[in-house]
């Protein structure tokens, strides 16, 4: 953007850059960076010019500000919440009747008059607030400041930028201050004047270059919703999620890692009026049909990862350490284009530890009741309060410090009330909205997206659980818990390695900080049973389904994708993938399905499929399937998910595991079946395991042991062979014992027998992680590698460490 030379008080873009912060506030100092430094790069950003930090402070000389607003605020004090509100209220009127100087009024209009000859005589713009002491590292002030969308003409731009400076003495800022630490008076206003991109007509969101809940450090984690970005900051909707994993992308394997469609109910647009919030736009209910698709292409989520790559290697590479970015994006429905609109470090999970040995656990006593509603889980703690429904800001008041705070969404505005509570329950929102920023700063449990909480919760006692992985929990009542802490960090290295069990790709980024070996069972029927729901054979054959009402369920599940088949694969692959990428480079052994036919035959279509059978647990199960004509097309599925996992999208650490296989002949038919599909051991550095189970497994190891690349003993149904105790039965439930000195000497003979054949071993039954004494036992056997329940990886250790394994 050309400007007049000689101007005083106003930047271009293109002449800011990071360090500039003093002078044009952190949200300008990094949208001048991105610009100047990185569009030439190829990353579109909008062009804008920065009102410095300088006139703020010439306006208030210029208006004789100073001593009165020092009278306001030097001896504030937030606990006394009736005058601070009162002061506030005074200081804030003061600032928005000053004055704006006519050589200032003049240069910002002047600024704008060279943005409206760059974009045309329709350009409309935001004016963003830029506090100095904004978007750094330690704080982030996100929010506190006012900024004002879809403004046109001079007059309005001039309104805007007071109103702006104005918002530095609102209370929310004020109070925001003085909990950081921050001089009132020390803090500088600068005001950016940026083109508006016109994602009322496409979709806007956010990007984050870690994950917000557990800190991981390798995937690009986005937000998306229809219209303006301010509903997804806001809350005001669930928005699509999407991950892209960094490692594979920056290997060519351009794949989105995996995603969650949110129902996106409503869409910020333009509006007739001024430039108040609430008058130059307005919120517009999406159709059905865009609320149960993604409201951006694949394509659109690798660019948006591209660029925030981009930007975390430019801003690691200026501070000289790593600096994961928390940034906004906007699609321009005119150009169909992806820009960068803002940046900033990212504040508060990216101070988490990459790897843990430390780790506070939350555990209830006894079983738990139906929840009363359930939501996006922020954090992992567990917090006990009464709950206490707001409306409006009108009745933050009524919040007692130990309240669980109840509203709709949440804003800058209650963040004195969000400080006292224990915990919040949002009914909007996603995981990157302000109610989950906020309590991921202050340390407490958020529930959003808990669609009903303001009806269905009274004023009453709740107990809000965020420590069961991703899904969030209300309760009704004071459920008893506690905390238990682990601390496995002066321990000596384990004897053997240590994996861990994983069936919820929600949990793998949280878990992958637990030190570990990688991932030793990875049960792919969780992924089918809670992220599909449906039976493989009735997604591959849905003219199969006799119940027209579950062929209608089965198209409703399966809108936005190419087809049912797509649907499986697709939803398989990207939940296998995302607990591969948590893991990634050590290995991550994934059990192909091993459902028995009534567990089948829950899912949806599955009657279809499924015979009845008096003692599933003996029947159709496993690698008999796989072959057979009933199941193979659902083989076929599945196997194709497993390619795309390990090709198309990279992630070759992943290793297939069998389950179930009574017979040599049964074995070489399912392998022979997976080359056809494209799974051949050895290729591509594919290994095949199969799981020792039944007794056979371990008579005839050697002959297994030339077809398999190891071992992996589920003491679960070895246990239950070798005694013949059905474990699903509760009559002899009290001779089901894995400690038996039978089941112990057949896995003693299973690991001398792999040992034997050079082949891998290890175990990923119950056992070892139920009886410390289990796993002592397996050192001593020379077990290669145990996989453990994370919950009890450290205490393992712990045992381990202190046995006598001599």
């Amino acid at each position: 953007m050309a400007i007049a030379s000689g101007l005083k008080f106003v930047r271009s873009f293109d002449t800011i850059r990071a360090d500039d912060v003093a002078s044009v506030g952190g949200k300008n100092a990094s949208l001048g960076e991105l610009y100047s430094q990185l569009r030439p790069e190829g990353i579109p950003v909008p062009d804008g010019f920065a009102v410095t930090a300088d006139a703020y402070r010439y306006v208030l000389t210029a208006n004789d500000a100073w001593e009165p607003l020092h009278a306001l605020l030097d001896d504030i004090d937030p606990a006394d919440m009736q005058d601070f509100e009162k002061r506030a209220e005074r200081a804030h009127a003061l600032v928005a009747g000053l004055e704006i100087p006519r050589d200032l009024q003049a240069e910002v209009i002047a600024a704008y008059r060279s943005l409206i000859d760059e974009y045309g005589p329709d350009l409309s713009v935001a004016v963003r607030s830029s506090a100095t002491a904004e978007d750094l590292p330690s704080a982030s002030f996100a929010g506190q400041h006012e900024s004002f969308l879809n403004v046109r003409g001079e007059e309005q731009v001039v309104q805007a930028y007071s109103r702006c400076l104005a918002s530095l003495f609102m209370g929310r800022a004020i109070h925001y201050r003085i909990d950081q630490g921050f001089d009132h008076f020390r803090v500088g206003l600068s005001v950016g004047v940026v083109k508006m991109v016109r994602s009322d007509l496409a979709a806007a969101g956010v990007a984050f270059t870690l994950d917000t809940e557990s800190g991981f450090r390798d995937v690009v984690f986005i937000n998306a919703s229809y219209g303006l970005a301010e509903n997804v900051v806001q809350g005001n909707v669930d928005p699509d999620e999407f991950y892209v994993f960094k490692p594979a992308f920056e290997a060519g394997y351009r794949q989105v890692l995996s995603r969650r469609i949110g129902s996106k109910t409503v869409k910020l647009v333009y509006a007739q009026g001024s430039f108040e919030p609430g008058t130059s736009t307005r919120n517009i209910p999406a159709e059905p049909s865009e609320q149960r698709v993604a409201c951006i292409s694949d394509v659109d989520v690798l660019n948006i990862a591209e660029y925030a790559i981009a930007v975390e290697k430019h801003y690691s590479a200026l501070n000289g350490r790593a600096v994961p970015m928390d940034l906004e994006w906007a699609k321009d429905g005119l150009d169909g284009k992806i820009y960068l609109v803002q940046a900033r470090p990212e504040t508060v999970a990216s101070q988490k530890p990459t790897e843990r040995a430390s780790f506070d656990e939350y555990r209830f006593d006894g079983p738990l009741p139906a929840p009363v509603v359930t939501g996006r889980a922020v954090g992992r703690k567990v917090a006990v309060g009464r709950a206490r429904v707001v409306r409006g800001v009108d009745e933050l008041h009524l919040v007692q410090p130990g309240d669980v705070l109840v509203a709709a969404t949440t804003s800058p505005d209650w963040e004195p009330a969000m400080k006292i509570a224990s915990a919040i329950v949002a009914e909007r929102g996603g995981r990157t909205c302000h109610a989950a920023i906020v309590a991921r700063e202050l340390g407490i449990p958020a529930v959003v997206g808990a669609a009903g909480a303001m009806a269905k919760l009274g004023q009453s006692s709740v107990t809000v659980s965020c420590a069961q992985g991703e899904t969030g929990a209300v309760y009704s009542g004071q459920l008893a818990y506690r905390l238990e802490t682990f601390d496995a960090s002066a321990l000596p290295a384990p004897p053997v390695e240590i994996m861990m069990t994983i069936g919820s790709p929600d949990a793998a980024f949280e878990a992958r900080a637990i030190p570990n070996s990688g991932v030793g069972l990875a049960r792919m029927e969780f992924i089918i049973s809670n992220d599909i729901k449906a039976h493989p054979m009735a997604l591959a054959h849905p003219e199969r389904v006799t119940d027209p009402a579950v062929r209608s369920e089965l198209e409703t599940l399966c809108a936005g994708y190419r087809s049912m088949p797509d649907f499986f694969i697709q939803r398989l692959s990207e939940g296998v993938a995302t607990i591969a990428a948590a893991f990634y480079p050590k290995p991550v052994v994934v059990r192909m399905s091993d459902f028995k036919t009534n567990e089948y035959a829950a899912l949806l279509g599955g009657k279809d499929f499924e015979p009845l059978e008096d003692n599933p647990m003996l029947g159709f199960r496993g690698a008999s399937r796989y072959t057979h004509p009933a199941y193979a097309d659902g083989f076929e599925l599945e196997c194709a998910a497993m390619k795309r996992v390990r090709g198309d999208m990279g992630l070759t650490n992943v290793v297939l595991m069998i389950p179930f296989c009574r017979r040599i002949e049964e074995a070489k038919r399912v392998l022979e079946k997976m080359a056809e599909l494209g799974l051949r051991r050895g290729e591509a550095g594919l290994e095949i395991y199969v799981m020792c189970e039944i007794p056979n497994n371990v008579i005839q190891i050697d002959a297994f042991a030339q077809l398999f690349d190891g071992f992996s003993i589920g003491s679960n149904d070895l246990t239950q062979l070798t005694l013949g105790v059905d474990r699903d039965s509760e009559i002899v439930s009290f001779d089901y014992d894995e400690r038996d000195p039978g089941v112990l000497e057949m896995i003693r003979l299973t690991i001398e027998g792999a040992k034997r054949n050079r082949r891998h071993v290890g175990i990923c039954g119950q056992a070892p992680s139920d009886y410390p004494e289990v796993a002592v036992a397996l050192v001593g056997m020379g077990i290669e590698s145990m996989s453990l329940n994370p919950d009890s990886v450290l205490r393992t250790r712990v045992r381990l460490s202190s046995a006598n394994l001599k």
